[in-house]
């Protein structure tokens, strides 16, 4: 997903969930963050490192592919932006190693995503922005799996998109190129996608790549043959998928705001009813970037204009404050949600048996072991055993 939906979309959400329009700015900020909030970013400010949540594209390119490197790709990719659904999938076939890379595959509604929303309940709207754009790319990411690997991620020449014809729906062969500077060509069905690979491991067979912006645009229907599914056709609906990923949020928001369990597969219908010819309106516009769209209608929703996405908002805050007073700061409170996150979906894909993401200590279980940057984490247990 982009911008458009990770930060205006989720302002939409978060004030039809209940949340005032300055708590909805802060969770859709947070959103919309983690994909901004690289090593780069955090070096800046003096952060710590193990809380990225994204990788920008010259360190993917510097992104060294040995088990090291490919351990902390995947904790990155798999933890914020791609989310197993089902960490004990067998496909039936394939040795160790791709059955490994078959189960970190990303859906919506997996047992992961419930520990993902209530990992975040009572930490804060940073918490929650940030379980959000989680929740939404198990949607828009959902086939694809974040960690490098050609035998799961490639697609091949079959890639059709299904566009509006004069006697209904009709496929036109999309035509993809390896160009990153040139605009993608909504009328021809000329798409950007990654440079095929004929190695495994390398980085340009991570997520979803191999499929361009695709999964990225809300408007947007194809059919191709996936490679871990033999081959065999798979039809993408974004605009449903969105639909359903929008009425997933408010209801995650309503549960988190509410204090009511948060369970898979439930969806609040009713609250965007009102709206839904606009926001389905949205969703099958075709055009590159809907954020004006999606702009004007959370203004009338909250009765409030939503201030443009700022990187450098909270920067200032973080760096002025001491050194044993940044985690209650904005970042350090998204920070923390970030080091959280990152340390349960590696901990659960470690304790699955999966050695992909590395391995995992429990520090509630074993004590401060580890990266030293997660024991923030350890402190923040014992603020909260304290209270």
């Amino acid at each position: 997903m982009q911008k458009d939906f990770h930060y205006y979309a989720t302002y939409c959400a978060a004030t039809l969930a209940g949340y005032a329009p300055q708590e909805s700015a802060d969770i859709c900020y947070c959103d919309q963050l983690a994909d901004l909030c690289s090593v780069t970013l955090l070096t800046k400010l003096h952060a710590p490192r193990s809380a990225a949540t994204t990788q920008l594209a010259f360190e993917m390119a510097n992104a060294p592919t040995d088990i090291i490197g490919l351990q902390d790709i995947t904790r990155i990719w798999s933890s914020f932006h791609f989310l197993p659904y089902d960490l004990h999938a067998d496909p039936g076939k394939g040795g160790r190693l791709y059955r490994s890379k078959y189960q970190l595959i990303c859906k919506p509604n997996g047992a992961l995503l419930k520990d993902t929303v209530e990992l975040a309940r009572g930490k804060g709207l940073q918490a929650t922005g940030l379980a959000m754009h989680i929740l939404a790319d198990t949607w828009a990411h959902q086939y694809f799996a974040g960690t490098p690997s050609l035998v799961i991620n490639n697609t091949n020449d079959y890639f059709y998109e299904i566009v509006d014809g004069p006697d209904g729906p009709m496929r036109r062969p999309i035509k993809f190129r390896h160009n990153p500077a040139a605009k993608d060509d909504l009328d021809q069905s000329v798409y950007t996608n990654s440079v095929y690979q004929p190695t495994e491991n390398a980085v340009m067979n991570l997520g979803h790549g191999r499929a361009g912006h695709l999964p990225d645009y809300s408007f947007a229907r194809y059919a191709y043959l996936p490679a871990w599914a033999d081959y065999d056709e798979v039809v993408k609906d974004n605009p449903s998928d969105y639909w359903h990923a929008f009425c997933q949020m408010v209801y995650a928001m309503r549960c988190l705001r509410e204090s009511e369990p948060f369970e898979t597969h439930r969806y609040d219908w009713e609250t965007p009813e009102a709206w839904k010819d606009e926001i389905w309106s949205i969703l099958t516009k075709r055009q590159l970037d809907s954020c004006d769209d999606w702009e004007a209608l959370g203004e009338r929703m909250a009765g409030e204009r939503l201030r443009p996405f700022d990187l450098d908002a909270h920067q200032q805050e973080y760096l002025d404050a001491p050194e044993d007073a940044r985690d209650d700061t904005f970042l350090g409170r998204f920070i923390l949600a970030a080091l959280a996150q990152k340390s349960m979906v590696t901990n659960r894909i470690f304790t699955s048996g999966n050695l992909l993401a590395g391995i995992s200590i429990d520090f509630r279980k074993h004590g401060l072991m580890g990266i030293k940057d997660f024991f923030r984490l350890a402190r923040q247990a014992s603020r909260e055993m304290g209270k």
